[in-house]
């Protein structure tokens, strides 16, 4: 793989989904921007800048336009936990994205399909093609339990089984969570590459208020080690 990617953003909603690699980074230099603080250094080679953004998509999207505009990284990967859609998704399984949307997004009351993202008019966001692959490489060379789909992005927490279903009978999207769809509409519109990996903490439905808090923060910890993984690769 050829290496093009020499600074990377890593973006992230929640501390536990950061501090496994802001805690690595050599050399960091710190910088807080709209109460968001970027840290920034070199690991596995590469400069890095690692941000928690916090919960929902225009925290997301303050944070990746900023970091595009402040630091001008190559590429920029968010990750974090996720609650699982699919059938045969574990707790700690990971999604790598394919595509993100906005279950969210809603002007059908204009004739518009549901998902449909104004001024760029399309539903789903490719993410870049090279990102998803060392992803993916990356879950197997540590054994994780992977698959590729689309992951769905809204602004809400998903604790229902009504809105599981409907979620991912909409999108056919494999997980959902907060910011990804954000990310890569930033980056979508800034022609930045980018990815999304998610390690599912929970199953998206009546059980999810225990769940997630249960396993959160090691669902965490098995993203991350991907995203270690990564870096060496890209």
């Amino acid at each position: 793989m050829k290496k093009k990617y020499k600074t990377v953003g890593i973006i992230a909603a929640m501390q536990i989904e950061i501090d496994g690699i802001r805690e690595k980074l050599q050399d960091p230099t710190v910088e807080t921007i709209s109460g968001i603080q970027y840290v920034r250094g070199h690991l596995h080679g590469k400069t890095v800048i690692a941000a928690k953004c916090g919960v929902g998509k225009v925290f997301a999207a303050v944070c990746t336009q900023t970091m595009i505009l402040r630091y001008a990284p190559d590429c920029i990967i968010n990750t974090g936990v996720a609650g699982g859609l699919a059938d045969n998704l574990q707790v700690m399984d990971l999604v790598i994205a394919s595509h993100v949307v906005q279950h969210d997004m809603d002007t059908s009351g204009l004739g518009d399909p549901v998902g449909l993202l104004s001024g760029i008019d399309i539903i789903q966001i490719p993410c870049d093609g090279e990102i998803v692959s060392a992803l993916e490489r990356s879950a197997q060379l540590l054994a994780r339990p992977h698959m590729l789909g689309v992951i769905a992005s809204g602004d809400t927490f998903v604790g229902t089984k009504q809105q599981r279903l409907r979620i991912r009978e909409q999108f056919h999207a494999a997980a959902c969570e907060m910011e990804g769809g954000a990310v890569g509409h930033v980056c979508y519109l800034s022609q930045i590459p980018f990815g999304v990996l998610r390690s599912i903490s929970d199953g998206a439905d009546d059980a999810s208020g225990m769940a997630f808090p249960a396993f959160a923060a090691k669902a965490a910890q098995t993203a991350v080690a991907v995203i270690h993984q990564m870096l060496e690769l890209l």
